[in-house]
């Protein structure tokens, strides 16, 4: 409860300091904060996912960026035909980079985005219908630990290299930028960015209620049970391949969300998004804050993002040495991250 309440807290306070505040006051927050801060959120959603496959399923997921990415690129794809004429060849259908390649049609899978609820539908049903389509072979197949996880880096990477191709229709290695408006308000306008914030908070408190619902039924209870003894599991006649199935898409559903609220706010998405160094960068977050525990995974993914953001002012060539190094300490000092301190004080 005291997480969700923070999170409430966050999600009303931050606008109001940004809207009503005046600049000269300490309280006043920037619109680049809170930008920033709403891209924390929806990192805090991302991890939430992850966790769920990781912490409470066993299944270490190296690929949850490609769910992330292609949310973000369903949301990229409505706001680029969101700016119509207003691109710099002013052509109302096609967007810049195809009109720059010298397409002549829209193509097909562009077809529908113009509308917003039809773009947020794919945003749901693309990372949900990939993560079902990969987990009903893997899971069958009876693909698990490291094999399973090398498995899922290799679907990011392969996603990685398809859609810096020019070809796929998606912007190429530039991916899509330079967004005007979303449902009819300006992505420049204060009001918009806090009203961006707001919504990823709303869904990331959502997220949370979700997969804390999720662990603590009985499901919940299979899953863990199926993180610590499959095998068993198995014996006494559950479908163990449905139960991780389900889960995986579930937690892949929560990725598409996060990416389609970060890429407004950020401003653009490109094939990077789809990096294996990503993807290991979200399981950091939650080793950092703690598996198995959900608030630990929105802990760890502002803490980390936070240092990220820092470091990459301060000591932009060694953030990546420094990022490595707090993942090698925390699991040599801390193997169940930052949250654990706390739990052990409860404990004592």
């Amino acid at each position: 409860m005291i997480t969700l309440g923070l999170l409430a807290l966050v999600t009303v306070a931050v606008p109001i300091c940004n809207l009503l505040v005046p600049e000269t006051s300490p309280l006043h927050v920037s619109t680049f904060t809170m930008a920033l801060l709403g891209k924390y959120l929806c990192y805090g959603l991302l991890a939430i996912g992850v966790d769920l496959v990781w912490g409470y399923l066993g299944i270490l997921s190296l690929g949850h960026g490609a769910f992330f990415a292609l949310g973000g690129y369903g949301m990229g794809m409505y706001l680029m035909r969101q700016i119509g004429s207003r691109g710099v060849y002013g052509n109302p259908l096609l967007p810049d980079f195809m009109v720059f390649l010298n397409w002549q049609h829209l193509p097909w899978f562009w077809h529908g985005f113009q509308w917003f609820w039809f773009a947020m539908l794919m945003v749901v049903l693309i990372p949900a219908l990939l993560a079902f389509i990969f987990g009903w072979f893997a899971f069958r197949s009876r693909v698990t630990g490291v094999y399973l996880s090398i498995m899922t880096q290799a679907l990011t990477y392969a996603l990685l290299l398809a859609f810096y191709r020019n070809e796929m229709g998606f912007g190429g290695n530039n991916g899509l930028t330079d967004f005007k408006d979303i449902l009819g308000f300006s992505l420049q306008a204060d009001t918009t960015r806090a009203g961006l914030f707001i919504a990823s908070g709303i869904a990331l408190i959502l997220g949370y209620l979700s997969c804390l619902y999720i662990t603590r039924s009985r499901l919940g209870r299979v899953c863990t049970a199926i993180r610590d003894q499959e095998d068993r599991v198995r014996f006494i006649g559950y479908r163990v391949e449905n139960v991780k199935l389900w889960i995986f898409t579930f937690s892949a559903i929560l990725a598409g969300v996060a990416g389609a609220l970060y890429v407004p706010q950020v401003g653009i998405i490109n094939p990077n998004e789809f990096s294996p160094l990503a993807s290991i960068e979200m399981v950091v977050w939650v080793a950092v804050g703690g598996r198995a525990t959900l608030y630990g995974a929105v802990v760890g993914a502002l803490l980390v993002n936070y240092a990220k953001s820092y470091l990459t002012v301060a000591m932009p060539d060694a953030w990546l040495f420094a990022l490595g190094a707090l993942f090698v300490l925390v699991t040599l000092l801390l193997p169940r991250g930052i949250t654990g301190l706390l739990r052990k004080k409860e404990v004592a």
